[in-house]
């Protein structure tokens, strides 16, 4: 045979497969309002499993028994999304126990962040909240994610990603072991400034004060100075010990911001490496709350820990024509080389296609968790 005869019966091979997989899919259909009706769960891992391992027998070798394998769980796959779909648009796929709210409350409300007066995280709560807010600030992000928590704050102002540093990773473990949920977001430029004492100058530097994070970011700056260098757990804490100090030797790396609450004058800015530098903050609080505009979605889950369950996971997102914008993952604590996802994706969770996912996605991981909309 030459060539062409060869693809034309391929053609005709696909056109019989097509053929069959829209039956198939007819009676998945079928199947869904079985379910429905009778309230089974669309995934049913154990007939899967049976099903995967009754077409590798019907198979002659292992290439093909690899490949049909793989055929038929995409397959699978999509019978589920299928019944997925037709669960929430028959009312069944549960209601999401998140309320939609117009605003958020950015009055008098009580705002927590972490560090002291004039850290960034103060200045996103002023960028976000305005002024007329009662705040207060604490130590730790721990301490924060608690007030919260337990309600002596409605809202928290934390630090999540930098866009040279990368992410906070001790924020996203607390949003997995907190009933915390993020309610919005606030992105603020980084500028670093050499702060010291009226008086002082350049010349009489010794010792600079900041968090390892910002001395990292102006590594390069302070590359050019032979000053000894002390890490500080915050920006905000190395300005306020330069000023209670009063010594012309020591500089803070710290804000233009945290320079005026603390009085302190500017030798220098901007110090840090990258002048695009940025970071993102979320706004946390302990009610399931979204706005009704809102557009960005969070969530974490946790998957079985073999070949190609993040791959389907990750499908819920495709089949739903999701745009996903952040994946990361982080260790489980005590299951060695076993990770959570935490994924951002744009919706809203009143959108058809998001809720399609979310009962997809709580259905099959592990463990699933929305963080927030925002």
């Amino acid at each position: 045979m030459d060539l062409m005869q060869l693809r034309k019966q391929i053609d005709d091979i696909d056109r019989q497969i097509v053929k069959l997989y829209e039956e198939r899919m007819d009676i998945c259909g079928q199947v869904a309002r079985y379910k429905i009706e009778n309230g089974k769960k669309v995934f049913d891992k154990t007939r899967e499993e049976e099903k995967l391992a009754a077409v590798r027998a019907l198979t002659h070798n292992e290439f093909n028994s690899h490949g049909i394998t793989e055929l038929f769980e995409q397959i699978m796959s999509m019978s589920r999304k299928l019944q997925y779909q037709l669960l929430n648009a028959h009312g069944s796929g549960g209601r999401l126990p998140f309320i939609s709210v117009d605003e958020l409350e950015t009055g008098k409300v009580r705002v927590v962040f972490q560090g002291a007066e004039g850290a960034y995280s103060q200045a996103a709560m002023v960028r976000y909240f305005g002024e007329q807010i009662d705040s207060i600030h604490v130590d730790t992000f721990r301490d924060a994610m608690s007030a919260i928590d337990e309600g002596s704050a409605d809202f928290a102002v934390l630090p999540i990603e930098n866009s040279t540093a990368g992410i906070v990773s001790e924020i996203y473990d607390l949003l997995v072991e907190f009933e915390n949920y993020i309610v919005g977001e606030q992105i603020i430029p980084i500028e670093h400034c050499l702060l010291g004492v009226p008086g002082a100058e350049l010349a009489d530097i010794r010792t600079v004060y900041s968090h390892p994070q910002s001395l990292m970011q102006s590594s390069r700056y302070l590359g050019n100075h032979g000053w000894q260098q002390i890490s500080m757990p915050n920006n905000a804490f190395a300005a306020r010990k330069v000023a209670d100090e009063g010594r012309t030797d020591q500089a803070a790396i710290a804000s233009e911001y945290a320079g005026k609450v603390y009085g302190l004058s500017v030798l220098e800015k901007p110090v840090n490496n990258v002048s695009s530098n940025s970071t993102r903050f979320i706004i946390v609080t302990n009610q399931k709350i979204f706005r009704k505009d809102a557009k960005k979605v969070s969530l974490c889950f946790e998957v079985p820990h073999e070949s190609g369950s993040l791959y389907h996971m990750l499908s819920h997102f495709i089949y739903n024509n999701l745009n996903m914008t952040k994946i990361e993952s982080r260790p489980i604590e005590g299951r060695t080389w076993e990770y959570r996802f935490f994924i951002d994706f744009e919706g809203n969770l009143a959108d058809g296609a998001v809720k399609n996912a979310l009962r997809g996605l709580r259905e099959e991981a592990s463990n699933m968790k929305i963080l927030g909309n925002y």
